[in-house]
């Protein structure tokens, strides 16, 4: 809640005080007014002053949330609930603060979708009067403000706050310089500071090789070992993306906490029964129905460049051997340099070049001067045919959002092999998309997945609809932990973590 919110809010939350209080002077016959209105929330009396003892101790906690107590004025809240302060200023204080407390923690500090353009979410809302209302009404107020973040692994994530804050202040950081790829069997000078970086880790290391300078294959396996949970290449090479997730400082770490308990703060409480989650800061894909995990796949996603957009939509059925029609960027960037050089370039890859976006006249790539084409306008339409080479592969999962992405099946299956997947133009690709439809129909409809092999196997383009709609939440969390606050980290590699916890800071 901003600044300009709060001081609306406050000033409309005095006058409302003052008229009901008018009302129930001049107009006795109306009967009582609520608490809310006719009473003061925090001074005055016994419940009152419980209520503020509880406030300005769940801000001088809010710390435990990623939250900052100097967001909710507590230096002058504690002033305001001295003995002998102004009760009146006290109200409109704690009142403003416990609004904008309760709206951050609940539903997060800032609004998503102002971040980054590359987030469109239906974020979690809280009605600031229904917040004062229930403030009034609760019989323990403590208990209340404890139930307003949400539940799952957002306490795990806490846990996982308070044990990196604890590292903070004794671990030590050791840097690993640029430099030439660092390959098992190498010797180089940073094996040394290598070996004493990953110590500060808390990796296990075997005894060091008689060549001290030496990168031998069993700190290669170390190296592995933390390249895989870090969703990077898993190959032991030392290589620009490791060095970079190596010298990850711990308050880049904690930033990070930071920004996916905010994130967390944004997502509905209950996702529903039957859903899509879709993770690009993992690469991971889970499908829940009835409320349990049914299907579970590694993804492709967007690189930095094209990142895969945070959304929320539905999906509705697939289809079979589908076209892919060639975005105009993606023409213009990435296949005008190829038809420059020679117009046949994408013929033997089942591509057609077509004179407009409106009719199906096909064009002759020979009659066209390529080098008089603008990248940024180019004005023919590429559609690629169904088939092995097709960049969708044999299924595509078509969804509404206006970034034009959607789910689907891919030729380039060795992808998967790799640890860091941002290879997409945003999309997102799926391992054994098959086997996932499988999973949503269970058995309805007379669905057979041999059948469909079979219609994919003559070419056919078939369109299904799943039995029921599934919810589709795509998201960007880059920190898991369990209960007991272990944290596994992904690195940042959209930036959209910084991004989160500098608007975080904003008044």
């Amino acid at each position: 809640m901003d600044e300009s919110e709060v001081s609306s809010y406050t000033g409309r939350v005095i006058r409302l005080h003052f008229i009901a209080g008018l009302l129930a002077f001049v107009v006795p016959a109306l009967g009582p007014f609520p608490s809310l209105a006719s009473d003061t929330l925090w001074t005055g009396s016994r419940a009152g002053s419980a209520r503020s003892e509880a406030l300005v101790s769940a801000i001088r906690a809010s710390a435990d949330h990623g939250l900052n107590p100097a967001w909710y004025n507590l230096a002058d809240i504690e002033k305001a609930v001295a003995p002998g302060a102004d009760p009146a200023a006290a109200e409109a204080l704690l009142t403003a603060a416990f609004v904008s407390y309760a709206s951050d923690v609940s539903t997060g500090r800032v609004r998503a979708n102002r971040i980054d353009k590359e987030i469109s979410i239906d974020q979690r809302k809280v009605d600031k009067a229904d917040l004062l209302t229930a403030a009034a009404e609760a019989t323990d107020f403590a208990a209340y403000l404890a139930s307003l973040p949400p539940k799952g692994d957002y306490p795990g994530l806490q846990k996982a706050l308070a044990v990196w804050r604890d590292k903070r202040a004794t671990a030590a950081f050791t840097p690993i310089p640029d430099g030439t790829a660092l390959k098992p069997g190498m010797i180089d000078a940073r094996v040394p500071l290598l070996r004493k970086r990953l110590a500060e880790l808390e990796l296990k290391l075997p005894d060091p090789s008689p060549i001290i300078d030496q990168y031998d294959e069993a700190l290669a396996a170390v190296v592995k070992s933390y390249q895989e949970t870090k969703g990077l290449t898993v190959d032991g090479v030392i290589g620009a993306k490791t060095v970079r997730s190596l010298n990850t400082t711990i308050d880049e770490r904690i930033d990070q906490i930071v920004a996916n308990l905010e994130r967390r703060r944004w997502l509905q409480e209950d996702l529903g029964s039957r859903y899509v989650f879709v993770n690009a800061g993992d690469y991971s894909m889970v499908f829940v129905d009835a409320g349990k995990v049914a299907f579970q796949s590694l993804v492709i996603v967007g690189t930095p460049k094209d990142p895969t957009p945070e959304i929320q939509s539905v999906m509705r059925g697939f289809q079979t051997n589908p076209f892919w029609t060639v975005p105009q960027s993606i023409a213009g960037e990435e296949y005008l340099p190829l038809l420059r050089r020679d117009p046949n370039a994408l013929a033997s890859k089942g591509f057609k070049i077509f004179a407009n976006w409106s009719d199906d006249t096909e064009l002759d790539p020979n009659t066209v001067d390529w080098s008089s084409i603008h990248p940024k306008a180019f004005p023919y339409r590429i559609r690629q045919d169904s088939g092995a080479t097709n960049a969708l592969g044999y299924i595509f999962f078509p969804f509404n959002n206006k970034y034009g992405i959607y789910m689907h099946d891919t030729a380039s299956r060795w992808l998967f092999t790799e640890g860091s997947r941002n290879f997409s133009h945003g999309c997102i690709r799926l391992l054994n998309p098959l086997d996932f439809v499988e999973k949503v129909f269970n058995g309805k409809n007379g669905f057979s997945k041999e059948r469909v092999r079979q219609v994919i196997d003559s070419g056919q383009q078939a369109h299904y609809t799943f039995p029921e709609p599934v919810t589709l939440y795509v998201t960007y969390r880059t920190v898991s932990a369990d209960a007991g606050g272990a944290a596994t980290f992904r690195d940042d590699v959209y930036g959209r973590d910084r991004l989160v916890v500098k608007a975080m800071a904003k008044p």
